[in-house]
């Protein structure tokens, strides 16, 4: 994608990442960024109200966009946080080996289909029986990824937890953790929490061990800030 490199704001030989500290998409490729040590400059978009320049980084007007030092532009979140991961394999967020990255793409579905689409219904949904169904569904979801976890544990790659690659924060958390943040919204909006039963102790392990990470409080923006503007979302 080309650019007008002088209509927008941008470092000149380095990297830029144009984001939302609320987003838990462009929370992605800053983890991603902040996680492979890359120096970067950070523009903040205002989601509500975009710059006027904006279209000419990204026509989707979405965050996040990444421009490289070349002046090429990538976006979509995992997009970026892969090309990340390849650019600077010293900082081991994937591993090499073929079947360890389907296994990880394998997880990273199974969230994003099972509980990103179940969060969103959940808060959207306005009447109390629509949002008991949802909260089933997003319960469900997670019991699915908990299960994913404790299995992909007794792997060699998994080495035990309680991350997705033994003691290492890395690309699985990269792309799921954002959403997992989000539960603060459900418990304040929807009073959801995931229940401490053996049936989640896999992903209340791993989330235990995230929510303590750097990589998570990093990027994590500050709970009432987080809160306040997913009011937007609610019916």
């Amino acid at each position: 994608m080309s650019d007008n490199t002088k209509a927008f704001p941008y470092e000149k030989g380095s990297y830029t990442l144009y984001s939302c500290a609320t987003c838990p998409y462009a929370q992605r490729a800053l983890r991603a960024l902040q996680l492979a040590n890359v120096p970067y400059k950070l523009v903040e978009i205002d989601l509500l109200n975009k710059p006027s320049w904006y279209h000419l980084v990204n026509p989707q007007l979405k965050v996040p966009t990444l421009r490289l030092p070349s002046g090429e532009i990538l976006i979509e979140s995992l997009v970026i946080a892969e090309f990340v991961a390849d650019q600077f394999p010293e900082a081991q967020l994937l591993s090499t080996d073929a079947i360890e990255r389907a296994q990880l793409r394998l997880f990273i579905e199974l969230f994003s289909s099972r509980i990103i689409p179940a969060y969103y219904r959940l808060l959207r949904t306005a009447d109390t029986a629509g949002q008991e169904t949802e909260k089933q569904a997003l319960l469900e979801g997670i019991w699915a990824v908990s299960k994913e976890l404790e299995t992909q544990w007794e792997r060699k790659s998994g080495n035990g937890g309680p991350f997705w690659y033994g003691d290492r924060f890395a690309f699985a958390e990269i792309a799921t953790v954002s959403f997992a943040g989000l539960f603060r919204v459900l418990e304040r909006y929807r009073g959801f929490s995931v229940p401490e039963t053996e049936e989640y102790a896999g992903f209340n392990r791993w989330f235990a061990a995230v929510s303590e990470h750097p990589g998570f409080t990093g990027v994590k923006p500050d709970d009432d800030k987080l809160i306040a503007s997913y009011k937007r979302f609610l019916p």
